[in-house]
This record gives structure tokens, sequence and C-alpha cells, in this order.
């Protein structure tokens, strides 16, 4: 008599689909070259899907929709290309150059340039980056009582430089070359992380905090 118990069926498991899904990065690189080639208000969820050979769903599950993907796109060029560690590891002496030159590095790029072109999400993308990324490793990086407040001013002057060059330029702003920029924001950034001084308090008791 056989008593084995009979063979049951693997059980399922709830989320995505077993197998080889296609990781992050082959949808994000699929839809970065869409984004190039046509925009992104001309660029479909399901064309990305098609060209990295994946379900629509899969989209909608890694990033829940096209702003989410094209987000993560922009997010991906701008981590890369600032790389905050590598900017943030060298000599302090040299930091407010190494901003400006990750920034214009990066604004400069013929296919970054395309994908911000006439595109509100991109702004968008912009300033999630500098609040979330940007100035949260800054406050990190440089510690202390004054560190929020002097990221927030690096950020501002990068912000700045962002907007009235590359997002919305201005005619002056707009002509100088990257090396011009450098050398003429250095200072501003300079001040803009150099720790803030204590106050006396009326009386010559304590300080008080800027």
């Amino acid at each position: 008599m056989n008593s084995a118990a009979p063979a049951r069926s693997p059980a399922r498991t709830r989320g995505r689909p077993r197998g080889r899904p296609p990781t992050r990065e082959s949808i994000v690189t699929a839809a970065h070259a869409l984004f190039l080639e046509r925009g992104y208000r001309r660029t479909t969820v399901r064309a990305v899907a098609a060209a990295a050979g994946v379900d629509p769903a899969l989209i909608a599950y890694h990033f829940g929709s096209k702003k989410g993907l094209f987000a993560d796109v922009m997010q991906f060029q701008c981590v890369n290309a600032l790389a905050v560690d590598d900017v943030l590891g060298g000599d302090p002496v040299t930091l407010p150059g190494r901003l400006i030159d990750a920034v214009t590095g990066l604004w400069e790029d013929a296919d970054f340039l395309r994908l911000t072109a006439r595109s509100d999400e991109a702004a968008e993308v912009i300033r999630e980056f500098l609040e979330r990324e940007l100035l949260a490793r800054l406050v990190e990086f440089l510690g202390g009582r004054d560190a929020t407040s002097r990221a927030t001013a690096v950020v501002t002057v990068l912000g700045g430089l962002i907007y009235t060059r590359y997002l919305n330029p201005l005619p002056t702003p707009a002509t100088l070359t990257p090396a011009e920029t450098r050398r003429i924001l250095t200072p501003a950034l300079r001040a803009a992380l150099a720790p803030r001084p204590h106050a006396k308090a009326p009386g010559g008791r304590g300080t008080v905090r800027p």
C-alpha cells in the first residue's frame, strides 16, 4: 500500500510574478531613450514596456505611473552626474567650485537638456532632488547647529543657477561659460558654506543664535 501523500502544487505567492522579471534599470534605460526621442508628452507607458520587453503592469509596479518613471530617469541622471559623495569627499576649500562644476556639467550635457526641455515634470523632479537629496546630504555633511541654514543657502544659490541659466534662462547668465559661472558664484557659495558666527547677547551674557 502506497501511503505517500499526493504531491501538492506549489503555493502561489502574492506580489510581482515569478521568473526573471527585468530589472528597474532595464526599464529606466528603455524609458530614457524614448523620452529623449519623443519627449515626455509623446512617450507612453505601453511604448516603454514594448521597448523594454515587459508587461506595462511591471512599470506600474515599479514606478507607479509615467510621471514616476520619468522622475526615476531624471533622478538617476542627477545622482550619477552630481555624485554627491564624490563632490563632498574632496578638499573642503575647493567644495564651492566642485558643486558648481557638478551642476554645470550635468546641465551642459545635451541629452539632459533635451530631457528637461519644455517639461514641467522635469522642473518638479529637479526641485525634489535639490530638497530631498542634495539639501539633506549637505545638512548631514556640514553638521552642527547651523547645518540646515548653511545647506539651505547653498541649495538656494545652486537652484538660482539652474533656474536662471537653464530652466528659464536670463540672457546674461545664459551667455556665461561654465568657467565664468564658477568664478562668479564661488564667493557666494563659499559664504553660504561658512559657519555662522555666534551673536553676543545684550550685556555680554552668552550668545544669541542667528
